[in-house]
């Protein structure tokens, strides 16, 4: 229960570490719970674009939603993603790439690349929504969205907290900027990180109008994309670091919902 509850606390910053007395042990294991997280961050960006598409257009309601997870994450992913763009875009050796991600300055790259990414990632939820029009009534486009944002968020996560499986932290503990690295996961923690991520598209794939030939590719393409960038990373500073974690997951989860646009 308390390593449940330091990944909701280090996942997202929403006060449940006042629930119990948490050591450093239990956020040692955090990352197989990744998914869990997006349970819970996934299920508010959904609750949150159902209630926007009461009061204002879809496009507003898909920008609410987007915000309620910043808001929620604390903006945990984008960060990393923006010292993941600073460091592998600027930095030419192993060495300058660590040192540039530790920085807690934002950089060119950083913000070109979170410019980019919000850009993108909004563009591709309006497409979307905008082609299940020409096929769907609208409660159901409502629907299919809300459970779109709770697969892709729990998937995704699942696929990128699998960096841990494949590669090694590539700074020492002193030098990690949380101070903690995270635990290799054993194989009841895999069974159960993989099932958080699956079930949901399992449940959902084809919920509302949604159907499993198209989900199932989104699926796909984004845990290979993940996979790739673990082989990019190993390559480049010979493993990982947080910043690596969320960076893979903006990654993916935009190649998730460019894959969706174009099947749908």
């Amino acid at each position: 229960m308390k390593r449940i509850i330091a990944a909701l606390s280090f996942f997202t910053r929403l006060p449940f570490w006042r629930m119990t007395n948490l050591e450093k042990e239990h956020y040692e294991h955090v990352v197989p719970l990744w998914p869990l997280a997006g349970w819970l961050t996934g299920g508010v960006m959904a609750v949150v674009y159902w209630a926007a598409t009461i009061v204002f257009t879809p496009s507003i309601a898909i920008i609410a939603a987007l915000i309620s997870r910043i808001l929620i994450t604390g903006a945990l992913h984008e960060d990393g993603f923006a010292d993941f763009c600073d460091g592998f875009g600027g930095g030419t050796t192993r060495e300058r790439i660590l040192t540039i991600m530790k920085d807690s300055h934002i950089g060119t790259y950083g913000v070109l690349g979170l410019i980019l990414y919000l850009a993108l990632i909004g563009s591709l939820l309006h497409g979307i929504q905008t082609n299940m029009q020409s096929t769907m009534a609208a409660k159901w486009i409502t629907q299919s969205m809300m459970a779109i944002f709770i697969i892709a968020d729990t998937f995704c996560k699942w696929a990128a907290s699998t960096i841990i499986y494949r590669l090694p932290y590539a700074r020492r503990e002193t030098d990690a900027k949380s101070k903690l690295v995270y635990t290799k996961a054993s194989i009841t923690e895999k069974v159960v990180s993989f099932l958080l991520g699956v079930l949901p598209a399992c449940m959902l794939a084809s919920y509302g109008g949604l159907t499993l030939t198209t989900m199932l590719p989104a699926c796909c393409a984004s845990f290979i994309t993940a996979q790739l960038l673990f082989i990019y990373m190993n390559r480049r500073i010979g493993g990982y670091t947080g910043d690596c974690c969320g960076a893979t997951f903006i990654i993916t989860e935009t190649m998730f919902y460019l894959i969706l646009t174009a099947l749908i």
